[in-house]
């Protein structure tokens, strides 16, 4: 499948003065699945002035959900052949057997399949036929986000990517419509390419976001209770008080979440970056990002899926088996507040 030529960054941000939801007016979006992402694009979209339709297993919870929130809820084909924007918002692991089974063949000619995550794309576990777009839409947050922010007004910023236009060329308009009705161009459509979202996404969620995260916080708790500290301290010192730092972080930038914090704190990050960046990590990023960027990673997360994700499984037995759970527990009921977050 031919890839489009990289858009410059410095040219890619669209907002809601640049775009408009007028080429998908008197047309039909069929959002297919209606989970995290489904249901806030579904529901945005239908705020927006849209017609939309939701598509889904037969008598599952979420198609009887969609169906109690007033949409026209039918089937994955059904719902597909009647589409001029097809969303697939499944989760990455079933997409490639829903897409075989109940999509591509109902899609009709010419129509355009969104993604709300290039990775199936990307990796090749869906080629889809020539004559249809195909098109990505990302927003950087959940979909509980993408819906919160529509709802006051505003919204969070999107990753927008051609991968195919279809014979009408009518492809990145569509995605572009999409992008505005769902609210995120009134913060900002960031052109890129499939490729260049799958694999910033998962490289970010890997060595920051949830995995290099959670391992310090786990190091570090280890280490404290090593020397003695008590689990709750520990737990408290290494895990609960990211999110105060963390807001910091998203709302102000690392420079001013520096100027936020006390000098000992900001004396003490200075201090330990230069202890911890060494050639050693860097080499340990790196690796993950080539795993990701040449399919390992994205090869290695389906066999486990195929067979029934018996690592993936075993890895989360042995997480939810963490000592730090207990002190979560007993520090989580100090705040019962916790149990609305």
């Amino acid at each position: 499948m031919p890839k489009p030529e990289a858009t410059s960054f410095a040219h890619a941000v669209l907002r809601a003065t640049d775009v408009s939801t007028e080429a998908l007016r008197d047309r039909t979006i069929a959002v297919l699945g209606y989970g995290n992402q489904g249901r806030a694009h579904a529901l945005n979209l239908r705020d927006s002035g849209l017609k939309v339709v939701v598509g889904g297993r037969p008598g599952s919870e979420k198609v009887r959900l969609a169906s109690h929130e007033g949409f026209d809820a039918m089937t994955l084909p059904e719902a597909a052949s009647c589409a001029d924007l097809a969303i697939i918002a499944i989760p990455d692991q079933a997409q490639p057997a829903a897409w075989a089974k109940w999509i591509e063949d109902a899609l009709p000619r010419g129509a355009v399949a969104g993604f709300v995550h290039g990775f199936a794309i990307r990796f090749g576990f869906i080629k889809p036929r020539e004559d249809l777009g195909v098109v990505l839409v990302a927003p950087k947050g959940p979909g509980a986000t993408v819906r919160a922010r529509y709802e006051e007004g505003l919204g969070i910023p999107a990753l927008v990517a051609v991968e195919q236009e279809n014979a009408a060329r009518t492809a990145r308009d569509l995605a572009l419509a999409w992008g505005a009705g769902i609210g995120c161009a009134r913060s900002g459509l960031i052109e890129t390419t499939f490729a260049a979202e799958a694999e910033s996404d998962l490289f970010g969620e890997q060595a920051v976001l949830c995995g290099g995260l959670l391992l310090l916080v786990h190091e570090a708790y280890k280490i404290l209770l090593e020397a003695g500290y008590p689990p709750e301290v520990a737990y408290i010192e290494c895990c609960h008080e990211v999110k105060q730092v963390a807001d910091l972080l998203y709302a102000r930038g690392p420079d001013g979440m520096r100027r936020a914090i006390s000098d000992t704190a900001e004396y003490g990050a200075f201090v330990a970056e230069r202890a911890m960046a060494d050639p050693a990590l860097r080499a340990r990023l790196q690796g993950l990002l080539r795993d990701i960027q040449d399919g390992t990673f994205a090869r290695h997360f389906m066999d486990d899926y195929a067979k029934g994700h018996p690592g993936f499984n075993a890895w989360r037995r042995e997480a939810s088996g963490h000592p730090i759970e207990a002190a979560s527990a007993n520090v989580r009921a100090l705040m019962p507040w916790l149990k609305d977050a």
